[in-house]
């Protein structure tokens, strides 16, 4: 009985979806899709994604997933150039994390947490800012990873994932809570993927 509660109170929810939540799904599902096929092209479907979810977490107050969504569209911005970019200074391949870059993405990580925590208890009325802060940093270091093509990017972006889920559900996004699965799903199957790529890559130079 309490799962058919459960159903009938998800069927509703999904009902009541503004149009505006089904095309940030869309976009994001197209999104991470493209990501998972190392395709550029990603990017300009992920903005449009980031564009309409926008306006949904400033309406439910998560303001840290907010400022997210707009480092994922300067980073968007950043990746699409760096992926379209075929100079040794470009990510126009997929390569593993140097130590440097791991540094660098621990420092957003563990900095962005601090920072965004002091901004929501100090400047907004956010009910969970400890966890939303820590979802966003977490997925700043996976989308700074990811605009530089580095394999570590998925890892990161499903530790962002896995506390994201049940945020969401929390505060009523329900779509976007499915979506947030998915991508968790799809970031294992793309780190494999991504990591097949890489590995024969590297077994074309060896031959060589």
């Amino acid at each position: 009985m309490l799962l058919y509660i459960d159903m009938s109170l998800l069927a509703e929810q999904i009902k009541s979806t503004s149009v505006l939540e089904w095309f940030a799904v869309g976009f994001g599902v197209t999104s991470v899709l493209l990501a998972r096929k190392n395709n550029v092209l990603l990017y300009p479907a992920g903005i449009i994604g980031i564009s309409c979810s926008g306006f949904l977490l400033v309406d439910a107050k998560l303001y840290a997933e907010t400022l997210l969504n707009a480092y994922y569209l300067i980073m968007s911005i950043y990746g699409w150039a760096m992926w379209k970019n075929r100079s040794n200074s470009g990510a126009s391949q997929i390569s593993r994390s140097t130590v440097t870059e791991q540094k660098i993405t621990w420092a957003i990580a563990l900095g962005g947490w601090v920072f965004l925590y002091f901004m929501l208890t100090n400047f907004t009325d956010s009910d969970v800012p400890v966890i939303d802060a820590f979802v966003s940093s977490t997925a700043w270091a996976g989308m700074w990873l990811l605009a530089k093509r580095k394999l570590e990017n998925w890892i990161w972006l499903n530790v962002s994932n896995i506390v994201a889920i049940p945020l969401l559900f929390h505060k009523q996004l329900i779509l976007i809570s499915f979506l947030t699965i998915f991508l968790f799903v799809i970031a294992i199957l793309g780190y494999f993927d991504w990591k097949k790529e890489l590995d024969h890559a590297h077994g074309k130079v060896k031959t060589v």
